[in-house]
């Protein structure tokens, strides 16, 4: 019982916190029109705006620490100032130089960028408009416009403020707003100026025009504006509907006049200018993990050389001339402090173990997957809309390789958005004949057969598919409740905010509509013969056909009272009507929960039958609404309009005042039916459903439909349940809530759902686990409600909530919230530690886009809020495919090689240098030239590996679509686990005592020309060849495709190295002071073991790798090394190794891509016929077989076949297939 009081409590909590009153006071701004001496007093910010980052003082010290912020930068920096002191045994100008380059290019870039904002900001500001100074408009620089100016604005010009709505040359006081460059919309938003300032149009009256303006105080909020206009002694509210925002532009209308309210960085777009919230990669904060790991490797090795430099350090040794004078570094009578100055000495020399260069040659990669695959490819390319795929962000190309969880929205996301009017229920009596989708994959997964029928061609328009002969051309008067279809079809033509364009005939309009669901329901009541056809900010006018009787048209004018408009909120929307009678009636249309909730207790027979409608609609993947009407008492609207408009004058609160007028009045309603829209799936949403699931991707969607229609979308059409599925249900709409519900008490509502909640989700849980135990291989689903979702994730139940989903293959969630999409998504990325992607296509999933570790947004007809605030930009779910399984999983596989790659050359390179300290006392003498050190990762290995990142491709493109498994090696992160490091690393010990004892003992026994003995510089000009050859050629192994690339860039990174050593040695030089390299190239390759070496010592550092190698592909191979057999055996078409797909494929597209030029393409690897992928293969079947280490007899059948084939000619591969990457 402690447990339930404890809810209870907490259910209170929650309802007082949901319906207290907000006590916060707004500060209003007043504003004089057209009075600059008035407005001088309150010193408004000015219309100049600046963007930049820098100036020319702050450009050197703020760019210099932002560089200086990242750990590595700053590193260098200590490196290069500690080799300027005695303790350095390396020139500090080799260190020095490319820290200098690095961040040299680095400040270039942000100087670039910073120059183009400064010239963008600079043309922007000196854009001219008219602006009424002394009484006459004129042209002045956008710079120079003041809070308080009246503004004229032309068609097809930008707003250059925020600006009040005071008239324009169109009637009725009415201007069209583009808003794209604001929230990407392109429909045309509908501004009307109040009917008091209509007539200030021109010059004369402009200038008459004297006003007070009081708002609210500058804040970011697009959808809002609170605020009063004082006319003399009259004062009128002024809503969002009156406000023009900067950034967008007139369209339609000759021009309009308006008084800045907001201006410069005041602008709510301008306070809208934030960057989307930055991500971080998984990968890369492995990376951050492993520089850690190498700056403690770097720790132990310094140290262990430092305390061995102290006890070796000895006057025993005299040819040192270790005398009483010598400095204290190698003073043997303070051991201490030799120790001390030679750990400092040994940072210096053995820094080249963290890579300068890994950062930026991993942005190198990444920018160039992101420009030159991601969004040229075609495969992403959608022809319908001219849109590619655009990756806003290369931060998270590898992350797209290792996706687990995908939260999906539904409308516009896995559907098309374009709404057609497919059903209804009038007076409990159901219209329309038409199938869906749903409908037709439900009766194919039942086996049943479905019949359909021909809708007649006159029933085709946009926004209109309906089929029944009961309701067109008038027929609907021979219904059992004609008055009741009249009701419906007056308040589809009535309630509503749409407005007409072009001529006033049905063929021949055009619908401005805030949505496509309000086009199609006006469009429905046109073809059912009321054809809406002229608004004004007061009335509607209809042109109604078959009421006195058929084939009687006429046109009736209702004058609009009051709107009540649609918000999240809400759910709702009511207009209040005057019939030319008199009669006065409350029109409201919304979802069935808020509907239900409003309706009078009494006079509704059909409130049941209704329900039943639509459970079945919901079924069937429909989007519905409920339709209810009102008479009003004349008396009763006076009193409550007076508070409405009260409530509308408010300058605090104003929304939430509106709200509890409008409940005052939306009340007792009667039902008369409701409205089923069909919104379609985008083409080939179940097939990429499929294939990621296939992938081992787990695919939820969060919707704000109904239970049913969620459903049924996952079951039938999206293949995310099936029959096979346990599936466990949490619904809020139980008869035992509803029966609380109706008592109206919200506190013991709360209460049993909370309750109800608790329980479903333990003993769901309970029975996954028992599931999980006893019935191998049953997959489990999870459906909940947003009401349930509430309680869940309470604190003390989302622990069971986050155990149950991820047991589930598929999750459903409906009837959510924006914020609890985003929370869903937190408690997987936080709860759970999986990686996350969220897709939707409107601003209600921004949160959820932001939220996840990535966000794809879809361009699609809801505007372009969720692109913006993406990641990746897509025009279709299908292309989630290719983003995942093809450039996701490329990428991962690529980054994954080169950090590994970059840990691998620069441990061993440093070893190199600590074995030599071995034989030299601990001493801190150097091995390597200080530029050969300085120069080994910027240019003689820095492009071969840059080549491996964007080029290396395991299996073809069309297998990595035909085997999505492969993606599985991602999520499980199998090429970058710290098993795959340390292999690297037992290689890099292992190739740095080759690398190192080869040739020191080549030099002991070695003798130049003349008969000399060879010294310290030929030995590490010797060693250091071994290396860049060693480490180039190592790549070889770990490419998969080999190009005309790797090969340039191996070899001449090789050749570079030679051509250096030429000019370095060749001529003495001011960079060899000392003249210690002076002509040793050439004397140790006089010699043959120099030659000897640099072919034997490559070959045995490199043996143990290739045996590794061997070793896997026979034993242990990956997935795509059996691939790899498939594709060896069969062969592989050119175009399918092409990732940025040739342009002749899609000659009708209209992207310029770049010509690609052919490459030969061969397998490096070891065992192609490798015995083991006969059981991978059969696993694409379905066929259940164990793995076979060995199979010696299958194995020579194979080569017998093959030998066979080839001597027939048949089954052999293509000749040379040419690739670019």
């Amino acid at each position: 019982m402690a447990r339930w009081r404890s809810a209870s409590y907490k259910a209170r909590e929650r309802i007082n916190q949901r319906y207290a009153p907000h006590n916060d006071l707004l500060h209003h701004r007043t504003i004089y029109c057209n009075d600059l001496e008035k407005n001088k007093q309150f010193s408004f910010k000015g219309n100049s705006i600046s963007t930049t980052k820098y100036n020319v003082l702050t450009f050197l010290p703020k760019g210099l620490f932002e560089q200086f912020r990242r750990v590595a930068n700053l590193y260098f920096l200590m490196i290069s100032i500690l080799s300027a002191t005695p303790v350095s045994p390396v020139n500090p100008i080799t260190n020095a130089v490319p820290l200098v380059l690095v961040i040299s290019v680095s400040l270039i870039k942000e100087a670039y960028e910073d120059w183009k904002r400064f010239f963008n900001d600079k043309t922007i500001n000196s854009t001219m408009v008219d602006v009424l100074r002394d009484g006459h408009w004129r042209k002045l620089p956008w710079r120079r416009l003041v809070v308080g100016d009246i503004v004229k604005v032309h068609k097809d010009s930008f707003f250059p403020a925020d600006l009040l709505f005071l008239a324009s040359t169109n009637q009725d006081g009415v201007c069209y707003v583009e808003t794209s460059n604001l929230d990407g919309e392109t429909n045309l938003k509908i501004r009307k100026a109040l009917e008091r300032t209509w007539d200030y149009v021109d010059e004369e009256r402009a200038k008459e025009f004297q006003g007070e303006i009081q708002c609210e105080q500058p804040n970011n909020s697009l959808y809002t504006f609170t605020g009063n206009l004082i006319i003399g002694k009259q004062t009128l509210p002024v809503t969002p509907n009156q406000l023009l925002l900067r950034g967008c532009s007139l369209r339609n209308t000759e021009f309009i006049v308006g008084v800045a309210v907001f201006t410069g960085h005041e602008t709510k777009v301008m306070m809208n200018a934030m960057n989307v919230p930055s991500k971080r990669s998984t990968l890369e904060r492995r990376l951050d993990m492993l520089i850690l790991i190498l700056f403690s490797i770097l720790f132990i090795m310094c140290f262990i050389d430092s305390i061995c430099s102290g006890i070796f350090i000895n006057r025993k040794y005299w040819y040192l001339g270790l005398t009483s004078d010598v400095e204290d570094q190698f003073n043997p009578g303070n051991r201490f402090l030799v120790a001390c100055l030679t750990f400092l000495t040994f940072v210096t020399l053995f820094s080249p173990i963290i890579p300068i260069s890994l950062y930026v040659s991993i942005e190198m990669i990444k920018v160039f997957q992101v420009t030159q695959f991601i969004n040229k490819d075609v495969k992403m390319y959608h022809k319908e809309t001219n849109t590619p795929a655009l990756a806003r962000t290369s931060n998270l190309n590898e992350e797209l390789g290792q996706v687990e969880y995908i939260f999906s929205d539904k409308t516009g996301t896995l559907t098309r958005n374009l709404m057609e009017f497919f059903k209804c229920s009038i007076g409990g009596v159901i219209y329309g004949k038409g199938v869906t989708e749903i409908e037709k994959a439900a009766a194919r997964r039942n086996g049943t057969g479905i019949e359909e029928m021909e809708s007649p061609a006159e029933s085709h328009e946009k926004y209109f598919n309906f089929d029944d002969d009961r309701l067109m051309r008038g027929a609907w008067r021979n219904e059992p409740n004609p008055e009741l279809c009249k009701e419906f079809f007056r308040c589809l033509a009535v309630c509503h905010t749409v407005l007409p364009e072009g001529d006033e005939l049905p063929e021949k309009i055009v619908y401005q509509a805030a949505s496509p669901d309000e086009a199609a329901l006006v469009t429905a009541a046109k073809m059912f013969g009321f054809f809406f056809f002229r608004r004004t900010p007061t009335s509607i006018r209809v042109r109604e056909s078959h009421v006195e009787k058929i084939g009687r048209m006429q046109d009736v004018e209702y004058e609009i009272l009051n709107v009540l408009e649609f918000n999240s909120t809400r759910k709702r929307q009511s207009v209040i009507c005057r019939y030319p009678n008199g009669r006065l009636v409350l029109y409201c249309k919304g979802a069935d929960s808020v509907i239900y909730e409003r309706l009078m207790e009494r006079h509704n027979p059909f409130k049941d039958t209704n329900r039943d409608h639509l459970e079945y609609f919901g079924a069937a993947g429909l989007r519905t609404l409920c339709l209810a009407y009102r008479d009003l008492d004349i008396n009763a609207y006076e009193m409550w309009n007076e508070k409405f408009v009260q409530a509308k004058s408010a300058l605090r609160d104003r929304e939430k005042k509106l709200d509890e007028v409008a409940e005052l009045i939306e009340k007792d309603l009667i039902l008369i039916g409701s409205t089923a829209i069909e919104d379609k799936l985008q083409e080939g949403v179940p097939v990429c459903i499929e294939t990621l699931a296939k992938g081992g991707i787990k695919i939820w969607v969060l919707t704000g439909d109904k239970l049913e229609t969620a459903i049924n979308i996952a079951y039938a059409a999206c293949s995310l349940m099936n029959n096979g599925m346990k599936q466990f249900i949490i619904n809020s709409d139980t008869k035992e809530i509803r029966d609380v519900e109706d008592r109206g008490d919200a506190l013991e509502t709360a209460q049993v759902i909370e309750r109800y909640v608790a329980e479903r989700l333990n003993e769901s849980l309970r029975q996954a686990v028992e599931s999980e135990q006893t019935q191998t291989g049953l997959e489990l689903a999870l459906v909940i409600d947003g009401r349930c979702l509430m309680y869940a994730l309470d604190p003390e139940l989302r622990g069971t909530l986050l155990k149950l989903s991820v047991m589930c293959k598929a999750v459903v969630c409906c009837r959510v919230s924006p914020l609890q999409k985003a929370q869903v998504t937190s408690m997987i990325k936080d709860g759970a530690k999986k990686i996350t992607l969220s897709i939707g296509d409107g601003a209600n999933d921004v949160s959820m886009i932001q939220a996840a570790h990535i966000g794809v947004g879809i361009s699609g007809l809801e505007g372009m809020q969720a692109v913006m605030a993406s990641d990746f930009a897509i025009a279709q779910f299908r292309f989630l495919t290719d983003l995942l399984l093809v450039h996701g999983r490329l990428s991962y596989l690529r980054i994954s090689k080169v950090v590994a790659y970059f840990f691998y050359k620069n441990l061993m390179f440093t070893l190199t240098q600590f074995w030599f300290n071995l034989y030299t006392g601990f001493s801190g003498q150097r091995f390597y030239d200080d530029w050969f050190q300085s120069l080994y990762n910027v240019v003689f290995t820095a492009l071969p590996v840059i080549i491996v990142g964007i080029f290396d491709k395991d299996v073809s493109i069309t297998n990595s679509r035909k085997y999505p498994q492969l993606y599985k090696a991602g999520i499980e992160n199998i090429f970058f686990r710290w098993r795959i490091l340390i292999i690297w690393a037992i290689s890099a010990v292992y190739q740095s005592v080759i690398l190192f004892f080869f040739p020191i003992k080549a030099i002991e026994e070695g003798k130049n020309s003349s008969g000399r003995m060879l010294g310290l510089w030929d030995a590490g000009t010797m060693a250091f060849t071994c290396v860049v050859v060693t480490v180039n050629l190592r790549l070889f192994l770990a490419c998969n495709f080999i190009t005309r690339w790797h090969l340039i860039s191996i070899f001449g990174s090789i050749l570079a190295w030679f051509i250096f050593a030429f000019f370095y040695s060749g001529f003495r030089n001011p960079l060899d002071k000392q003249g210690n390299i002076y002509q040793v190239i050439f004397v140790i390759m006089g010699t043959w073991y120099f030659w000897y070496a640099i072919v034997l010592v490559p070959v045995a550092s490199l043996a143990l790798d290739f045996l590794h190698e061997g070793m896997r592909r026979w034993f242990a191979p990956y997935d795509y090394h059996i691939i790899q057999e498939e594709e060896k055996i069969k062969g592989v078409e050119r175009d399918e190794l092409l990732l940025v797909e040739s342009p002749r494929q899609a000659p009708e597209q209209s992207l310029e891509l770049t010509g690609l030029h052919g490459e030969m393409s061969k397998h490096t690897g070891y065992s192609f016929d490798s015995p083991c992928f006969d059981s991978f293969f059969a696993s694409q079947e379905g066929v259940s077989m164990s793995q076979r280490s060995y199979d010696i007899a299958r194995r020579a059948s194979m080569r017998v076949s093959r030998r066979q084939s080839s001597d027939l000619g048949s089954d052999s591969p293509p000749p040379g297939h040419n690739s670019l990457i």
